[in-house]
């Protein structure tokens, strides 16, 4: 990275511009935001590949006025989860400061890592401890309180401990596309947004179309990020 030094010529107000402008400057140059969106789109993507050939688990099964209450987890789906999140993270983090080597600039993804690491860690055990979900009888009637519980506990899941992830990430890079987009992801994951494909799905291949949504819209993300970050590099 190279930066003009024009003098402020003593005027502390067009000094502190082009400071502002340089660190402005600094956090662009530090943002590798494809990346995570990539390999966390991938590792969604491996999610469903792993649930086609597990079982969840249902105890504790009873019946109230608003529908049906169960303790439901699935251990190798989850315990894939725990560790597919790490493993991801380790490698974003890898990513972040080689490219901030290859730049000469230092890298504040650390906070990010240990936020998406923290999650991962915490919703997994919660889940083996038996974090009820509800089943109501329309899961898309949002005015339900049952319903309202059901859409967040959909934040105990890893696909939500992503999206609180990337929202650390865009404050961390001051990045309001992120930040927007981050915004949208949790949208998807907690509404969810699938436009009814795949609601009738049942057994092993129930939840896999919001998994396969989750995952195009990271992958899908992380192209546009990477297509944009090599267009402003070309100018």
């Amino acid at each position: 990275m190279t930066s003009d030094a024009v003098s402020a010529g003593g005027d502390p107000r067009r000094l502190l511009a082009d400071t502002r402008t340089f660190a402005r400057r600094v956090r662009v140059a530090q943002r590798v935001t494809w990346l995570p969106l990539l390999v966390l789109g991938v590792v969604t993507f491996g999610a469903i590949l792993v649930q086609a050939v597990s079982r969840p688990v249902t105890t504790g099964c009873r019946t109230t006025d608003a529908g049906e209450i169960c303790k439901v987890w699935n251990p190798v789906l989850e315990s894939y989860w725990l560790v597919a999140m790490v493993a991801a993270y380790v490698v974003i983090a890898g990513g972040y400061l080689r490219v901030a080597r290859a730049r000469g600039l230092g890298s504040r993804v650390r906070p990010y890592v240990i936020a998406g690491v923290a999650a991962a860690v915490l919703m997994f055990t919660l889940i083996a401890a038996g974090a009820g979900r509800w089943i109501v009888p329309d899961p898309h009637d949002l005015l339900n309180p049952s319903t309202s519980i059901l859409v967040l506990f959909r934040l105990l899941t890893a696909s939500g401990g992503i999206g609180l992830a990337l929202l650390v990430l865009a404050w961390l890079e001051r990045n309001v596309a992120l930040l927007l987009f981050a915004l949208g992801y949790l949208a998807v994951v907690l509404v969810p947004i699938n436009f009814g494909w795949g609601s009738h799905w049942s057994g092993k291949s129930e939840g896999a179309a919001q998994l396969i949504v989750n995952g195009l819209v990271l992958l899908l993300a992380g192209a546009g990020f990477a297509l944009a970050q090599r267009l402003r590099a070309s100018r």
